[in-house]
């Protein structure tokens, strides 16, 4: 074995902590025979002549070894901030709650206003499957498993041979992975994707969440505030899912499929408040002989017990003098589960079980009182009060399952409907809207549906009232609790949200009241275009000011106790961005929440943003505290959702310390947020009509570009898209309908195939072009521009992340793949008006930062600089490949084609795994 080598204790934490995982790395590839491999992977710094061709398990080495500098970045980071604030104090690291709460004491705020905002802080993350995970379940629960050990290698407390077999057990998993492989050799179905997302519901946040609590306790003192004592005044931090609901262009997610992940979602639920309750059980072990036992406890004991009958006396028996342990025990016996069969818990809805979350919560409270009263605060707040947070947090259904389908698949459905009813005209797609409307204005003003309960209609109209029927009959069984909304992507009228009123009232999802119907579950319109997005402020007006609207918004409001009526509004990033490009898109969505949010107001109804965010800049991605900070004031009140997709997961919450560390930057950038518009005056700022201009310049040129001769043929051979939509990294279909159009792809394909060629075309183009023509036709405009830009949060952010992606790209890489574009014509066409851009954008990016990028923005420099020597190896691997297998699928040579495709996916996610980045 070798030994560590002391000349590497100079070198940054990263570089030593890569050089560890590194060595262990050769050292099994040496022990396994696989020496030719382990001397092909680069040095830290050093480059290697490259090879006409890797063999494939080179290229899965260069795999991993991307993957250990992604681990020992995120090590090194996590390390940095515990030793600033070791040494610093709890306020010195951006974004976080010790740094925000001091920065709104600066400002003037005081603890009772802080105070009042905390509870009205309400965050909740969406899971979703989106096919943006390159990375098998099985490697990454071993990345979870080295992770783990590079953090234990920080304790200092080690001997020479603990440490020796800290190493032993890295190169343990490093075998492991290293005979796992990678690339996924079966498309993962929605099952499979769904334990993947149980696995952060159940067993990371879970964790996290009373180590967010207590930071904001100790973040809260620590700046001179008075301690923070009850539940109710922290933030609320709760959780949503996709999968098994998100059936957009997704045909496997069938109604069977929503009604087993609604019971896997509720069954994971309370399995995890039965550990919790037990494990409780198994440490409150007061006696009553030693401290009073409060009359409130003794009275709810004897009211628990009697209901469940043996169960509940085998409860009490079990602990004859213990009774904080009895009433637990009670609690565990009322959860609606059974754990008595050995091979599967399973769920039980017995009379005496508890039905909703909430009546366990409240016998929580009232077991946190009763510690309370005897003088025992330090348990309450130790033992009771965090899974009290538990169930506040998860409830009885772990996340809220949204169910989002497209308006065209809606509209399809409705003409089925009609012609099951015998009409005539059943072309409901092609309607006008003045038609549609008062077609739904009438069917709407009835009770009574098109159809015969359970009689087969038509495929689209079936597969949308079978998914409403199973909602239906999950409220009816357990209530609201679990369900999300009905999320209509491409809104882009009015009749497309009332079309979803009449499909649910096909389907039991309404009931009658004596003033009309009213829907149990909110409708939510998902604009995404950029022209959808300017429509939005009158499509949403119309709409909250319909009858339905108001009756079942005012029904929801009375049910969910909040102060005024709320209504959800989800804003996509993806689509507007592969629309109009990222600064018309960003600035478009600006925008167009200030209207919504106007809008909201003028009609008396809260509005709570969803935010669509990919993982991906050209997506929405960017820091998180950034990102809450850039958003209008007058659209956030410190209530929003927000989508985690794919592999930011895993990036942000596979490991405890990185997931308390990015839910901290959530909630407390959400605060903050919230505060600052509260107590800051709203005034126009001045850089806003000078964004109005640019985003529209730029958007002129980026369609310019992607709606030109030959574009669309440039794409398919300059970029491995075709690879991807080969590729087996999501259940769900890469384009919507199957048409081979710009418009039919998805954002996530379009964005992963630019960023594998080194492109990253949508997240910088245009920037330049309106930069340049602002510079030339408005000098002091221009002037102005570079004076505040990088002052004002909406433009610093926008502006902040062009940079990056412009560092990120890569031009003799762009030349290197367009060379794989057949058409020369078309080739030296498109690829000019590239370079012309990207030379463009570069230029105006620094005049604005007022030197070179690579100084301006150091970090991300170093991090690509440390990455390229094996990324160019990498892609010249995929380029050649690309040709030979493009070239056997055109002779229609399918099986030798089809044995090549795995190296060439193994390309694909080597170059992600370098970039940290697909979709």
């Amino acid at each position: 074995m070798k030994t560590p080598d002391p000349s590497t204790a100079h070198l940054p934490k990263v570089e030593r902590d890569l050089d560890f995982l590194l060595d262990c790395f050769r050292e099994v590839l040496e022990e396994l025979g696989e020496q030719e491999v382990a001397r092909s992977l680069p040095g830290r710094g050093e480059t290697r002549a490259t090879p006409a061709r890797l063999p494939a398990h080179m290229v899965q080495a260069y795999s991993m070894a991307f993957h250990l500098l992604n681990m020992a970045e995120e090590n090194t980071a996590a390390q940095q901030r515990r030793a600033r604030e070791s040494t610093e104090g709890v306020t010195a690291e951006p974004g976080l709650w010790g740094h925000v709460l001091h920065h709104l004491k600066e400002l003037g705020l005081e603890a009772r206003q802080l105070a009042e905002v905390l509870p009205q802080v309400r965050v909740e993350p969406v899971l979703t499957a989106h096919p943006t995970e390159a990375r098998r379940a099985s490697v990454l629960e071993h990345h979870r498993a080295l992770y783990l050990l590079l953090v234990k290698r920080e304790n200092q407390m080690w001997t020479p041979l603990e440490q020796q077999a800290i190493r032993q057990d890295c190169k343990r998993v490093l075998e492991l992975l290293w005979r796992t492989g990678e690339i996924f050799l079966e498309k993962p179905d929605v099952p499979s994707e769904l334990r993947n997302v149980i696995h952060y519901l159940r067993n990371v946040f879970p964790e996290a969440l009373p180590m967010l609590d207590r930071r904001l306790q100790q973040a809260w003192e620590a700046v001179g505030f008075e301690p923070l004592k009850e539940p109710s005044s922290l933030p609320r931090l709760s959780f949503g899912d996709w999968v098994g609901g998100d059936r957009d262009g997704h045909p496997f997610v069938t109604a069977q499929v929503t009604h087993h992940t609604l019971g896997e979602l509720r069954l994971n639920a309370l399995a995890l408040l039965h550990q919790r309750l037990t494990g409780l059980s198994a440490r409150l072990s007061l006696s009553n002989r030693l401290q009073p036992v409060p009359p409130a406890l003794t009275a709810r004991i004897t009211e628990m017990a009697g209901p469940l009958g043996e169960r509940g006396q085998r409860a009490i028996q079990r602990n004859p003098d213990e009774p904080w342990r009895q009433f637990l025990n009670l609690m565990v016996a009322r959860l609606p589960l059974d754990m008595s069969r050995t091979e599967a818990a399973r769920l039980d809805d017995e009379p005496g079980r508890y039905r909703e979350a909430s009546e366990l919560a409240a016998d929580l409270g009232l077991l946190r009182e009763s510690l309370l009263a005897i003088g025992a605060g330090r348990l309450a707040g130790s033992e009771v009060q965090p899974l009290l947070r538990t169930v506040q947090s998860f409830g009885f259904h772990l996340a809220a399952l949204d169910i989002r389908q497209n308006s065209h698949f809606h509209d399809l459905a409705v003409g089925e409907l009609l012609a099951a009813a015998g009409q005539e005209e059943t072309d409901f797609v092609d309607w006008d809207e003045a038609r549609r409307l008062a077609f739904l204005e009438r069917e709407l003003a009835s009770p009574r549906p098109f159809a015969l309960t359970g009689a087969p209609i038509g495929p689209h109209a079936d597969a949308v009232l079978e998914c409403y029927r199973v909602l239906a009959g999950h409220l009816k069984a357990y209530g609201p609790a679990g369900l999300g909304s009905l999320i209509v992507s491409m809104t882009r009228s009015l009749s497309d949200l009332l079309v979803v009123y009449l499909l649910a009232r096909e389907a039991g999802l309404v009931f009658h009241t004596p003033e009309g119907l009213v829907c149990h579950l909110q409708v939510v319109p998902l604009f995404e275009t950029i022209d959808d997005l300017k429509r939005s402020p009158e499509i949403l007006s119309a709409y909250l000011e319909h009858p339905l609207t108001r009756r079942s918004l005012a029904w929801q409001q009375k049910a969910s106790g909040e102060g005024q009526p709320v209504q959800q509004v989800m804003i996509g990033y993806s689509d507007s961005n592969k629309d109009g490009g990222i600064l018309a898109s960003q600035w478009g969505l600006y925008r167009a929440q200030e209207a919504l949010a106007a809008v909201g107001q003028r009609n008396g109804v809260r509005l709570r943003f969803f935010h669509g965010r990919g993982g991906t800049i050209s997506r929405g991605a960017g820091p998180t505290h950034r990102f809450l900070s850039a958003l209008p004031p007058s659209s956030f009140q410190g209530d929003l959702r927000m989508t985690e997709q794919g592999e930011t997961i895993s990036q942000k919450y596979a490991n405890l310390i990185s997931a308390v560390y990015n839910l901290e930057l959530l909630l407390a950038g959400a605060t903050e947020a919230a505060l600052l518009a509260r107590h800051g005056a709203r005034r126009a700022h001045p850089l806003e009509p000078l964004m109005d201009t640019l985003a529209e310049t730029s958007r002129r040129a980026y369609e310019a570009l992607v709606q030109g001769e030959g574009f669309i043929g440039f794409f398919a051979q300059a970029t491995p898209i075709d690879v991807i939509e080969s590729s087996k990294i999501g259940s769900r279909p890469a384009r919507r309908t199957g048409k081979r159009t710009l418009a039919d792809l998805r954002a996530i394909p379009w964005v992963f195939s630019w960023s594998q060629a080194r492109f990253f075309l949508s997240g910088w183009y245009g920037v330049g072009s309106a930069l340049e023509a602002l510079r030339r036709d408005q000098p002091e405009a221009f002037a102005t521009l570079k004076q505040q830009a990088l002052d004002w949060y909406p433009s610093k952010y926008v502006l902040t992340n062009v940079s990056t992606t412009i560092l990120s790209a890569d031009v003799e890489e762009m030349r290197e793949y367009s060379a794989l574009v057949e058409d020369g014509a078309v080739r030296e066409r498109v690829m000019g008006m590239i370079q012309d851009e990207y030379a463009r954008t570069r230029r105006m990016l620094e005049a604005i930062w007022g030197g070179p990028l690579e100084e301006s923005r150091p970090h991300i420099h170093r991090t690509l600089s440390m990455r390229q020597p094996w990324l160019g190896v990498l892609h010249h691997q995929q380029r050649e490949l690309l040709r030979t297998w493009r070239a056997l699928r055109k002779s229609e040579r399918q099986a030798e084609a089809e044995q090549l495709l795995p190296q060439l996916l193994l390309t694909v996610n080597a170059i992600a795994g370098g970039l940290r980045t697909t979709g």
